[in-house]
């Protein structure tokens, strides 16, 4: 597939940008850049290759939950820009 002037005005157009004569030449010949790599990879063989969602072995780190000393109603609301009769006062949304 070949991406055309045309099909870049559109993109351009859909995502609102504005690119001058220049900028779509530019583009038409990256994105086709691409598509041609893309075609490369395409003919590699990986049927060989086990199917992965990240190149790097994840795994959830877990911590036991345990019991602490949090702050107390004065220390939390210090910082505060605004509070009222001990609660942090917001803005109301309507």
């Amino acid at each position: 597939m070949i991406i055309s002037h045309e099909q870049v005005e559109t993109m351009a157009f859909l995502n609102q940008i504005e690119l001058s004569a220049e900028e779509k030449e530019q583009y038409t010949a990256q994105l086709n850049v691409i598509l041609k790599y893309a075609r490369i990879l395409e003919q590699l063989d990986t049927s060989q290759v086990a199917p992965m969602i990240h190149v790097l072995p994840l795994y959830n780190v877990w911590r036991e939950d345990e019991v602490g000393v949090g702050l107390d109603r004065e220390q939390a609301l210090q910082n505060a820009p605004e509070s009222e009769e001990g609660y942090f006062k917001v803005p109301r949304i309507l």
